[in-house]
């Protein structure tokens, strides 16, 4: 884990408690949740550069379902192999490890709200 932040966003989650799990399966750190106890309603999740905090659907501002027509990109510090290694039989990977025509080489996942999430390094 790291102390820098390069990207932080809050976004809305359909159940809290279940993206907290995949996160962590996904090797997140989970710095926060409110409440302690019980059904969480927040959190914020942590990895490599990359702080999202989730709000359960009750608890934003934003009508409709989650959504977000990107992706966020984590640089892996140990690079993507190790990120494939972790996540192995606990998450599955939409597509990846894949060389890219940018030159890079990427591992992305999908998270239980239908949030991209990619681990990229510079292909060699």
């Amino acid at each position: 884990m790291t102390d820098v932040v390069n990207v932080c966003a809050i976004l809305k989650a359909r159940d809290v408690a279940a993206t907290i799990a995949w996160y962590q399966a996904a090797g997140f750190e989970l710095r926060g949740r409110e409440p302690d106890l019980g059904a969480p309603t927040w959190c914020e999740l942590a990895r490599d550069g990359l702080v999202l905090h989730f709000l359960g659907g009750d608890e934003t501002p934003w009508e409709g379902d989650p959504t977000f027509t990107g992706c966020f990109y984590v640089h892996p510090p140990k690079g993507v192999d190790a990120v494939h290694t972790q996540i192995a039989g606990a998450i599955h990977s939409e597509w990846g490890i894949e060389e890219r025509p940018w030159g890079a080489r990427e591992l992305t996942l999908r998270d239980p709200n239908g949030y991209f999430i990619t681990f990229t390094e510079p292909a060699t």
